[in-house]
């Protein structure tokens, strides 16, 4: 097992992408720590009530795993919120909302994450779970690419803050990944895509896996796409 004795915190583990991440590293023999507002299914993971976007409960979160694990050897922000709301119309509220959860909590769960891994001297990695929509956009999304873009730039930003640390830090940027009802896609859902297929969560738990195994630390400062490759196809009207 790749991460045995490993201790590894998910942001926003209970469903979706972040419980097939918690599962893949379990499955590899890590200490998992599962931080969600929401209570995740699975009992093998240690559960952390916590909301990213207020510091207080990221403080908490952190003194947690202090007093009980003495160490951080990984941390997945993958915790996100998405509105998709009218340009023209979308307010302070879910905008601090969407900015507090995706971007701060994020920069400060690395923050706190870091400084971990730094007193320990433990050669750590820190994974941002941003989105393809950093880099390509439908109408009235700001907010949630805004907050993807700023993963992606806080991903390489951090690595070289932390080189001397050796702690690696990159990003996994997701397409359209199905979290539910994968029975359901049409099959120009799946044909669009030049895999053939809409993804899964544990396609990127894979890549997470791939990205914190010691053994490629020369990947830093990267971002990952996992989309089936729709990002590099040219698409016209004929």
């Amino acid at each position: 097992m790749r991460y045995q004795n490993k201790v590894v915190l998910v942001t926003g583990g209970a469903n979706g992408i972040g419980a097939a991440i918690v599962q893949a590293y379990l499955a590899e023999g890590a200490q998992v720590i599962i931080a969600d507002t929401q209570v995740p299914s699975d009992k093998q993971a240690v559960f952390i009530k916590t909301d990213v976007s207020k510091m207080d409960e990221v403080e908490r979160l952190f003194t947690h795993i202090r007093q009980h694990y003495q160490r951080l050897d990984i941390l997945i922000n993958n915790a996100g919120v998405s509105k998709f709301k009218d340009f023209f119309t979308i307010g302070i509220e879910d905008w601090e909302n969407v900015i507090n959860t995706n971007l701060r909590g994020a920069f400060f769960c690395a923050q706190q994450a870091a400084q971990i891994m730094k007193e320990q001297s433990i050669a750590g990695s820190l994974i941002q779970i941003a989105s393809t929509r950093a880099f390509m956009s439908e109408a009235n999304t700001e907010c949630y690419s805004v907050s993807k873009g700023g993963l992606f730039s806080l991903t390489h930003a951090l690595a070289m803050t932390l080189q001397d640390d050796h702690i690696t830090s990159n990003a996994i940027s997701p397409g359209w990944i199905q979290t539910e009802d994968y029975h359901a896609l049409r099959d120009i859902d799946h044909q669009q895509h030049p895999s053939k297929r809409v993804g899964k969560p544990e396609d990127v738990a894979r890549a997470c896996l791939f990205l914190t195994d010691p053994s490629n630390t020369f990947i830093n400062g990267e971002n990952l796409m996992i989309d089936g490759g729709m990002t590099r196809k040219m698409i016209y009207e004929h």
